[in-house]
């Protein structure tokens, strides 16, 4: 993958965006070097810059969960643990080897650092400053299809129309739904949309790959974030079963689809308008 800060990644908030720009820069200075020649001649170097990416990503994560902490972000500590997990695996990596190997080791971080940087800031980062409260999403409108979310696409329009529609059924199910057999209509409900938003996410991506689209890859990523969300809440029996938590995911669902169309997916059909 290149390795290049793209408008899919801004989130907004001019000092956070400012740093995942910087982020991929150092990234890419890395890789710069290693393509230049002989590894040898350019391995101190290289491994100056590597920490030099480890204490940055450190700063900017302390910024970024700084400005989280300050407006109230309901996903901050989830975030902690994200970021500490990044600096676990980066600080694993032994970049001082002797070893033959030198290069495989330095690429396979590379190619971490920047599945991770890319994943991260469009699965979590992106909702930064948009999930509020959970008793301001209580007395918010209802998220309804609208104008605003039209690609010009017929078949993704229709499919996200439909994802609206089963978002809905899910958030009446959880809030007014009173039988015993309520736990088992969410699974299913959960499982329901998971299918559904698989075949979605093919859809849109064979679509993109059939017009050449350069966003294709960190598209693809984004879906994969969306799908181990929804999985891991499927697998989460306790999490099923407790309705604050339910009505939490909901409203991730509802923004996630809300920032991802209006941030990614519209500029799909701006592509097909400029074609």
């Amino acid at each position: 993958m290149e390795y290049v800060f793209t408008d899919d990644c801004l989130i907004g908030v001019d000092e956070i965006d400012d740093e995942h720009r910087e982020l991929f820069r150092l990234v890419g200075e890395v890789q710069a070097l290693l393509d230049e020649g002989d590894m040898e001649d350019r391995y101190d170097e290289i491994c100056v810059l590597i920490e030099r990416l480890k204490e940055y990503a450190q700063e900017h994560f302390r910024h970024e969960e700084a400005y989280m902490e300050s407006i109230g972000h309901p996903e901050l500590d989830m975030q902690r643990q994200q970021h500490a997990l990044f600096c676990c695996k980066v600080n694993e990596a032994d970049i001082l080897s002797t070893g033959s190997n030198k290069r495989e080791m330095i690429e396979d971080l590379l190619s971490y650092l920047v599945k991770w940087l890319y994943q991260h800031i469009i699965g979590s980062d992106l909702l930064i400053g948009k999930l509020v409260s959970m008793e301001e999403w209580k007395e918010k409108e209802e998220y309804d299809f609208s104008e605003q979310y039209l690609t010009g696409i017929e078949l993704i329009d229709d499919e996200h129309r439909e994802l609206f529609r089963i978002l809905h059924d899910i958030h009446d199910l959880i809030a007014n739904d009173r039988s015993a057999d309520k736990h088992t209509k969410v699974v299913d409900a959960l499982e329901n949309l998971h299918k559904y938003m698989q075949g979605h996410f093919r859809d849109e991506e064979q679509y993109m790959e059939s017009i050449g689209h350069e966003g294709l890859e960190v598209h693809r990523l984004a879906h994969d974030v969306f799908s181990t969300r929804l999985e891991l809440m499927h697998l989460n029996s306790e999490s099923l079963a407790d309705e604050d938590e339910l009505e939490e995911f909901v409203q991730f669902l509802f923004e996630w689809l809300d920032t991802h169309i209006l941030q990614m997916d519209r500029n799909l059909g701006k592509r097909q308008a400029g074609n």
